[in-house]
This record gives structure tokens, sequence and C-alpha cells, in this order.
């Protein structure tokens, strides 16, 4: 009597792959049409004088050309370096000292870590305009004693960059408290306590294990600070747009001017090209620099 086999099932491993690329696909065509697309138009547009209305031509590199030449260029792009390197430093500085508080055995840990997250999830304007308000009628008023808080500091082409610092480091650093946060809870308490045995104070402790073991966590967190704050705009748009004059004027806000309401639509569209180019570069080598010094440790 003849035996029929019956087929045998399809291997899951075969199937897997095309549910995959359910759910993988849209994702991929609305990234290229939402940005991929705009990435590739913009670059296009960077080699004419289109100035986001009405006819263009060709003019090759020109563009690129004079925005080295543009002096309001080069001070935007100065003022964002400076600008970023000092909100980076103490961004880090700041966040580190708190996550290590936050991480001892205090009275209502949880809560105290709630609050110090809370800037994290407001609007950055609405806060700004806030600050405004402190920097311009509080401060005038409490500290009146001290020259430079007499006057409003904002409309100081000296100091105003010292407010929007404030703003933004004060915002930032509820993100970097949770990443250190994160580092700090995954080091074995075992640790400290043979060190505490041989005799260790809390500062060697610090040099020799805690920041040695959280090295990772301070490279993503320096990398993510300068990167975001070599894009800032908000904290400028709400507390000096860009004043007095063009002294705390980014290059995010430069483009933003020029390109949509200037009549530069191709030339500042070139001046962002090179702005992504600069900061790609800059995150690859604090990358490089910073995970050899993880190497090291």
């Amino acid at each position: 009597m003849a035996t029929t086999v019956a087929p045998a099932p399809r291997s899951r491993s075969k199937l897997a792959p095309r549910a995959y690329y359910w759910f993988v696909w849209p994702a991929v065509i609305a990234f290229a049409a939402f940005h991929t697309l705009p990435v590739i138009i913009g670059v296009f547009f960077s080699f004419t004088n289109y100035a986001g209305y009405g006819t263009w031509d060709f003019v090759g590199m020109a563009n690129y050309v004079n925005i080295f030449r543009d002096d309001r260029v080069l001070q935007a792009y100065t003022f964002s370096f400076l600008f970023a390197i000092v909100a980076t430093v103490l961004t880090n500085a700041i966040s580190l000292a708190i996550a290590l508080g936050l991480n001892a055995k205090i009275r209502a840990r949880n809560f105290w870590r709630g609050v110090y997250f809370v800037p994290y999830i407001l609007a950055v304007l609405v806060v700004g305009y806030v600050f405004q308000f402190l920097f311009s009628n509080s401060l005038p008023k409490i500290l009146s004693g001290i020259p430079l808080f007499r006057d409003n500091i904002l409309t100081n082409p000296d100091w105003a960059w010292t407010a929007i610092v404030v703003l933004a480091v004060w915002q930032a650093c509820a993100f970097s408290i949770i990443i250190y946060l994160a580092g700090l809870q995954t080091i074995p308490v075992d640790i400290y306590e043979a060190a505490s045995i041989d005799g260790a104070t809390p500062a060697r402790q610090f040099r020799s294990i805690t920041f040695p073991l959280i090295s990772a966590f301070f490279t993503i967190n320096v990398v993510l600070s300068l990167k975001g704050f070599l894009q800032v705009f908000d904290p400028i748009i709400a507390l000096t747009n860009g004043g007095p004059g063009t002294s705390t004027e980014s290059v995010t806000m430069l483009i933003f001017r020029g390109g949509f309401t200037g009549g530069e639509f191709a030339y500042q569209t070139a001046n962002a090209v090179i702005f992504f180019i600069v900061i790609t570069i800059v995150s690859l080598l604090q990358f490089r620099v910073l995970q050899r010094r993880e190497a090291d440790f």
C-alpha cells in the first residue's frame, strides 16, 4: 500500500524575513521621502543662485567659496563653537556631580530623580521666555548692586551669550543626568566595598573606579552634548533673537534667517551642507579620541 508523504512545513526562518520587510520598508520609504530626498534636493540647489522663489541658474562652487569669505558666517561659526564648548563642559561637570548625588543612598531618591528630569520635558521656548523675564526684569532688581546685572544682561553684546549658556545647560543637564545614572548603576557595589576596606578615599574611588567604568557613558554624553549645542537655536530665539546685533547669532539661526526670510536659500543651503560636514567630522573625532581614552583605562 503506497503511503503519501505530507509536505514538510515551511521553515519559520524563511518566512520571518518577509514579515520583517513589511515593517521595515514603510519606515525606509518614509525616511527617504521626508529626509533623504529633501537633503539631495537641498544639495542640488546649493550649486545654484536660487533665492527660494522665481528662476535660478547654476553657479557651481560660488556659494561655497563665498561662505569662507563672509565675515558674518565666520562670526556665527566662532560663536557656535565657543558656546558649544563652554556649554558641553558645564553640562557634563554639573550632570555628573548631580548623578553621583542621586545615585547615593538619600531620602526620596526617586522623587529627586524625577524633579531633575522635569526640565527635559518642558518646551524650550516656553522656558526661554521665563528666563528672559528673569534676566531682563528680576535680576536687575535683585542684583542691582552688581554692575553686570544692574542693566539687562541680554542687551550686553559681551555677556548676553552667558544667559543663553545658563538656559541651555539647565535644560540639557536633565538628559545627561539620566545617562550618567544609568552608567553608575552598572558598577557593582562590591568594588566600592573592597576599595573602602583597602583605605581608598571617595576621591580616589571616583578617579580609579567610578569614572573609568562610566567612561563609555561619558563619551556618549560629550558627543551628544557638543553636537546638540553646535545646533543651538531655540534658546537664542527665546532670549536674544541673535542680538544685540549679531553677537549671539548661531550658524543654525543664520541659515534659518538667510534661507527662509533673507532670499539666500541656495547660499544658506550651501552653508548647511558645510555645517553638516563640520558636525560629522567633529563627532567622529570625538568618538575616536574618547574611545581611545576608554581603552587606556
